[in-house]
């Protein structure tokens, strides 16, 4: 089985996705998780057919697959209206060839329950196109491994499971939670993994650092994970590079350190 490590655009969010994807593609990665570029998400509910296709024909001009698509809910705007915007949602992520949404939760406590109930009837229509809904620690809803492994047991659907996001455990309880220490608990709800690390400095948490760097002990974290059976998908979101030079070479460092990591496993 392919073990797919891919790249997120956000290193490269200042330019547009299709310079994202070919300088994605030339570090080395064949997967591409589609995130904001020039301060849009170029894949959203209300992307025309011609947007869908020039994303499509841009990651194949890069040679990169846009596996991966960003999501966002509207709960503020009521169960149908935030249902019917997510089902359209889901419908553009697998019309670009998509075959995860990455969701980030909500960090409204007022809409806890709107969020559950959006995800348990999003669920099904997702399987149905063949795509999975991955939940990352975001904070609020999915602040802490306990709040994670309770949405998604919640939720109750094979289509919707917990992106692990090493880095963000840390950035979101500034250095309170460690990673390491409960990634063998969610390890079997884990569809996809963001590669992310952390530093904390003066009490201030930085995910702007390249893996390896931070606080992170991916060796552990990598091998919890396969340990408790995961096989999904992996994608790096940051790097410490600040101009572009930096980025690419960080970039294409991350994909080996990643690739060995889990080669020696």
């Amino acid at each position: 089985m392919e073990r797919i490590i891919g790249c997120t655009t956000r290193p490269y969010n200042k330019l547009c996705y299709e310079e994202a994807f070919a300088r994605i593609g030339a570090a080395g990665y064949k997967d591409v998780a589609v995130f904001a570029s020039e301060g849009q998400i170029p894949v959203h509910s209300e992307s025309s057919k011609a947007e869908l296709l020039a994303v499509k024909n841009a990651a194949s001009a890069a040679g990169v697959r846009p596996s991966m698509v960003l999501g966002k809910t509207r709960l503020e705007a009521g169960e149908q209206q935030a249902l019917a915007d997510y089902k359209q949602l889901i419908d553009h992520a697998a019309e670009v060839g998509a075959q995860w949404l990455l969701d980030l939760g909500t960090g409204k406590e007022e809409h806890y329950e709107a969020y559950i109930a959006l995800m348990q009837q999003a669920a099904p229509h997702a399987e149905s196109v063949g795509l999975g809904i991955t939940m990352k620690p975001h904070g609020g809803i999915s602040l802490t491994t306990e709040h994670l492994l309770s949405v998604c047991a919640q939720v109750g659907h094979s289509a919707f499971a917990i992106s692990y996001d090493p880095g963000n455990i840390i950035y979101y309880t500034s250095g309170e939670r460690r990673p390491e220490t409960d990634v063998g608990e969610v390890a079997g709800s884990v569809s996809s993994l963001i590669v992310k690390d952390c530093i904390v400095e003066a009490g201030n948490p930085d995910v702007m650092v390249t893996p390896g760097d931070g606080l992170v002990d991916f060796s552990v974290v990598l091998k919890e994970l396969v340990k408790g059976g995961f096989r999904g998908p992996s994608y790096v979101e940051c790097v410490g590079g600040i101009n572009l030079e930096q980025i690419d070479r960080d970039l294409a460092f991350t994909l080996g350190y990643v690739e060995g990591i889990f080669a020696a496993l």
